[in-house]
């Protein structure tokens, strides 16, 4: 019957908010928010949850609608989240250190039938053209959202609905916006603390805008798994130091430019972690001696990540560096939960030890770029996803990261991957961050660059050429070396190094 078919389908669901419902009313003292303002039990927080829900509902948004949210990491933030999972609603994460423009584009881009800001990002969203799209304040109107009635969950919200919307760019081009189910997000929750063993004593760290994936999916998954978010209102090494000596943190994250504070607050303070089950991310991007020098200090391994806002810490984010190494090899391990392939342009998988793209299948994978018809129907051919990331696998079963599909280096009819020169300049000790980056070059066609920040000044080009002369073949070494400060490297918000801001700068 289908009345009975829909009630056995429905004892088979559960949505972000349930899980979270479930914890509140499980340990409703434990801390479910601790902010710099100030501190939410699970209880205290699922109560706020349903009265902005419930004033939410009353200005008429219905499932399916999306809050376009510009704002800094605070309370509030989780809070619009989870009540958007309660009533089956999408945030759309706006990034505030866009251009007006390229803004305006992203909130229009998705529709939304409100926009909320802080009051700290106000003039940014005056600067850009909305039209009549309703506005609120967190300063102004929060606390008459948060005053009103409690409300009940939308029975009709299912996991394959979308809860967030996170932006991603692309080498060329406006921002594309990606669409995260609530199925996604319990899956991502689940990947991540299978692989590192966490449970609900271990503490989410969300110090990385929540516009980003490292910190709207970790305070998700913890705030289902019954855990602690500590939210900091970006990059404050003091806080964020301070903090992990009082919390026993899951996934201890910090991206390539964000280590070197932290590292200098340990050595200030003389503070050191309660305990982490794994720390950093991005080996590849990260000099060796710092992997080492941070899993020291925290006493966690290095977590040897590769993951994307599309797909989560998944394909491979499962390898773990132990703490205090300087590791010979940074392969990866397929993650949990996915099952990947390295496949060709025609789509047929590739041998092991050939380069080919990433395709993954699995239930953290997104559910498509929103408004995207003609690049969902190329990035997701046959039924899987394909990342735009050149991998080979190892006879062992592990992956070797080569680069991106769409950042190649064409040299004499040689293809050059940056991030194979970067793993050789990188394990030198002198050096503290390199990029290559590609120069026009009227013989070759395309020639690398390298930008390195030393950490010995005496460090010259010289001793670079010969670094690069025993590890590389003669047409992927540098042809030329420019040093710059480790500051000047420009930087997206995941901390990657922004390789065409800098082919900018040969032109210039």
């Amino acid at each position: 019957m289908p009345e009975q078919d829909a009630a056995i389908a429905r004892a088979g669901r559960m949505t972000v908010y349930e899980l979270f419902r479930s914890r509140a009313q499980m340990t409703p003292e434990a801390i479910a928010i601790d902010a710099p303002d100030r501190m939410l039990s699970y209880s205290a927080l699922d109560a706020e949850v349903r009265r902005v829900a419930g004033a939410l509902r009353v200005r008429g948004l219905l499932r399916g609608d999306r809050i376009a949210l510009l704002s800094e990491n605070r309370a509030e933030y989780v809070v619009l989240e989870m009540a958007a999972a309660m009533l089956g609603l999408i945030v759309a994460c706006q990034n505030w250190r866009l251009a007006p423009d390229e803004l305006t584009h992203c909130v229009n881009l998705v529709a939304p039938k409100l926009l909320v800001t802080s009051a700290r990002f106000t003039s940014l969203a005056e600067q850009c053209d909305f039209a009549s799209l309703p506005r609120l304040t967190l300063e102004e109107h929060y606390a008459a959202l948060a005053a009103h009635a409690e409300t009940e969950a939308d029975p009709a919200v299912d996991p394959e609905d979308g809860l967030v919307i996170l932006y991603t760019s692309g080498t060329t081009g406006l921002p594309k916006g990606a669409l995260i189910s609530q199925r996604a997000e319990i899956a991502r929750m689940a990947a991540m603390r299978l692989d590192i063993r966490a449970d609900e004593g271990d503490a989410s760290l969300a110090w990385a805008p929540m516009f980003h994936m490292g910190s709207t999916d970790q305070m998700l998954g913890a705030l289902m798994s019954g855990a602690p978010v500590i939210v900091c209102d970006g990059p404050d090494a003091e806080r964020i130091v301070k903090k992990s000596a009082e919390y026993k943190l899951a996934w201890y994250l910090l991206m390539p430019g964000m280590m070197e504070p932290v590292i200098a607050e340990y050595k200030r303070t003389g503070l050191r972690p309660k305990g982490a089950r794994a720390v950093g991310a991005m080996a590849d991007l990260v000099p060796l001696v710092q992997i080492a020098e941070i899993t020291t200090l925290t006493g966690a391994p290095f977590y040897n990540t590769f993951g994307a806002t599309e797909t989560g810490l998944p394909p491979c984010s499962s390898g773990l560096i132990p703490p205090g190494t300087i590791p010979q090899s940074l392969s990866k391990r397929q993650s949990s939960l996915c099952t990947i392939r390295l496949v060709d342009a025609d789509g047929n998988t590739v041998p092991d030890g050939e380069p080919g793209e990433m395709a993954i299948r699995g239930p953290t994978v997104f559910s498509g770029y929103w408004n995207a018809t003609e690049t969902n129907a190329r990035d997701f051919k046959d039924g899987w996803f394909r990342m735009g990331d050149l991998f080979r696998r190892n006879t062992d079963g592990s992956y070797d990261f080569v680069d991106r599909a769409k950042y190649m280096i064409k040299s004499g009819g040689e293809n050059i991957y940056p991030a194979e020169i970067e793993r050789v300049l990188l394990a030198d000790p002198r050096v503290a961050d390199a990029a290559i980056v590609r120069k026009k070059d009227p013989k070759w066609g395309e020639v690398p660059v390298a930008f390195i920040a030393a950490r010995d000044e005496t460090l010259t080009a010289a001793d670079i050429e010969v670094l690069c002369r025993a590890k590389l073949a003669g047409y992927k070494r540098p042809k030329e070396v420019r040093f710059i400060a480790f500051e000047a490297f420009p930087r997206s918000t995941t901390g990657k190094i922004q390789r065409h801001a800098m082919e900018a700068w040969l032109i210039a």
